[in-house]
């Protein structure tokens, strides 16, 4: 019991701080203006949570290209605490080689799970016009996803079915992960 509280608060936390830290990597990425003067409430937030940790990363890892790769090392440390912490909560058992590699299908899923929260905001704010600043930034963070599925996919009566047909695929994606976590996990042992 001890075992699942414990896990539980260290995923909401850890999960809460390493996904802001991969929305600042993505935001970053899609050249969403964050500072204070834009405006921008989720850049606000974003930085609130992850200066502590990304901007003295940006000290010694240089950014590659359009990527930061700051907040991304940071993300990965964040779940590499995570599961080093629950390895040893576990009585070190499996094998400390296990825990970089859970931590990086951690990271993959907490991506894809960010991306499926995304994906649900979005449609939710598509549905009720409200012209705000968060439905275009949701918008901007979505739309590459959606793109290719729209491009394949018409409209059905006037209704966009990409973000279902999004989530359906993360979905499998997520599902595809855990089975090649285990085969991975079982290659270690």
């Amino acid at each position: 019991m001890l075992y699942q509280i414990v896990s539980l608060l260290l995923e909401v936390v850890i999960g809460l701080l390493a996904g802001t830290c991969l929305l600042r990597l993505y935001m970053q990425f899609q050249r969403i203006p964050m500072s204070a003067r834009s405006g921008n409430p989720l850049g606000r937030f974003v930085f609130a949570l992850t200066d502590w940790l990304v901007l003295p990363l940006r000290r010694v890892i240089p950014a590659i290209g359009a990527m930061d790769t700051s907040s991304l090392v940071a993300a990965f440390v964040l779940e590499l605490l995570q599961f080093f912490f629950l390895w040893l909560l576990t009585g070190a058992s499996g094998g400390l080689a296990s825990v970089p590699v859970l931590a990086a299908f951690g990271l993959l899923r907490l991506a894809v799970t960010g991306l499926s929260v995304l994906v649900i905001v979005y449609a939710v704010l598509s549905w009720v016009p409200t012209g705000s600043m968060m439905t275009d930034i949701v918008e901007r963070l979505v739309a590459p996803a959606l793109r290719p599925i729209r491009r394949l996919l018409p409209l059905v009566g006037g209704i966009d079915l990409s973000p279902l047909v999004l989530l359906v695929l993360l979905q499998i994606m997520s599902i595809m992960l855990g089975h090649l976590q285990g085969a991975v996990l079982v290659l270690l042992r």
